[in-house]
């Protein structure tokens, strides 16, 4: 027998997952003066000022193990949520909402089991259901708003369903699931199924008839809701995640975290990044005046996109998205390809504040000759 022979095939190497470049990757590669990365949605304002303080005081006891479990932050998150009366033993909390969504998926899924996805979608899904030998039930977003196929979802439940995934807004689309569709999908959920509701990005929406993933927790259904310290509080380096669920629910997934999960500088700058209102006003007000500016200038120029909700905008150039990005490059702006997200020959730019943008808008008019 060789060692090949003792290794699983889920976990052989085959993934179609391609991770955004960092800016290490393309300083050396690209002839621009100055580097803007639009490709990763992180918050260009930088990081919550209040977590910097935290990290600041604890940055001298790194010799020391940090908390074995995850009480405090636990205990943070409940006061901040406590206008939903959501309790500490409601919450699930690890070093990334990537990290939380294996978690979850090694809680529920056996091999043979499903899931149910809509693409385009967020890979992660995908690639940890395979890796545990699970079967993945792909049903499309709808036309070309990327709705979510509701309908469609439901007749695709059998008795191995084990877990649906929906985001919302959308990576990538920035599209957003309406309540009258969540209030259907709820309804008909069966009791031996559980709806995974990624909602990293609800801090920049708009639109009135959005949800929460805790407006339903009183259902009687199961729902666990996954949320990021990344995006909004501007804490991607640091790698935390939260979700919440029922207190049943939230046990049983619990048991399987590892002790010791959560460094020191990232509890701390987590607990308190929750305290940081004024951070993420400033985050929210920009996103949204900017997002306004962006819709303009792309309409100007004849560019395709799709409306967003979060703090990124997606379009359609009439270039390969390869070359594209190579292009954009070469004028010192990331941006990020998503065929492999399953939207073809889009491309996904975070919303900046002004000079990134109007670097991006400059970079755009070259590449695509619409001076």
């Amino acid at each position: 027998m060789q060692l090949e022979d003792i290794f699983k095939k889920s976990l052989l190497p085959k993934s179609d997952y391609k991770a955004g470049k960092s800016k290490a990757d393309v300083l050396a590669s690209t002839k621009a003066d100055k580097l803007y990365k639009l490709s990763s949605n992180e918050n260009i304002l930088g990081s919550s000022p209040l977590a910097i303080e935290a990290i600041k005081t604890h940055i001298n006891s790194l010799n020391e193990y940090c908390d074995r479990s995850d009480g405090r932050l636990r205990k943070a998150l409940a006061e901040f949520y406590n206008d939903q009366l959501l309790t500490a033993d409601q919450f699930i909390t690890d070093n990334s909402a990537v990290s939380l969504l294996n978690l979850i998926e090694s809680s529920f899924l056996r091999e043979g089991d499903e899931i149910i996805v809509s693409n385009p979608t967020f890979k992660p899904y995908l690639m940890f259901a395979k890796k545990l030998g699970a079967k993945v039930i792909d049903i499309p977003l709808k036309g070309d708003d990327y709705s979510l196929d509701v309908e469609e979802i439901i007749l695709n439940i059998n008795n191995r369903t084990r877990l649906i995934f929906i985001t919302s807004p959308n990576n990538p689309t920035g599209t957003y699931i309406p309540k009258k569709d969540m209030d259907r999908l709820v309804a008909l959920l069966p009791d031996h199924v559980v709806l995974v509701y990624d909602e990293v990005y609800f801090q920049f929406v708009q639109a009135d008839d959005y949800v929460r993933g805790y407006e339903y927790l009183d259902s009687g259904k199961n729902i666990i809701a996954v949320n990021s310290f990344s995006k909004a509080y501007g804490l991607a380096g640091l790698r935390l995640g939260y979700a919440y669920s029922s207190t049943k629910i939230a046990k049983y997934v619990s048991q399987a975290r590892t002790p010791f999960m959560i460094s020191t500088l990232a509890l701390e700058a987590g607990i308190a990044a929750l305290r940081d209102n004024e951070f993420i006003n400033e985050t929210v007000n920009l996103i949204h005046s900017e997002k306004e500016f962006l819709y303009d200038q792309l309409d100007k120029l004849g560019i395709k996109f799709w409306p967003t909700q979060a703090n990124f905008i997606t379009i359609k150039p009439e270039m390969n998205d390869e070359q594209f990005e190579r292009e954009m490059l070469n004028e010192g702006v990331m941006v990020r390809p998503v065929a492999n997200f399953g939207a073809t020959d889009c491309i996904r730019v975070t919303i900046g504040n002004r000079e990134a943008n109007l670097a991006y808008l400059n970079a755009l008019k070259k590449v695509l000759n619409k001076n």
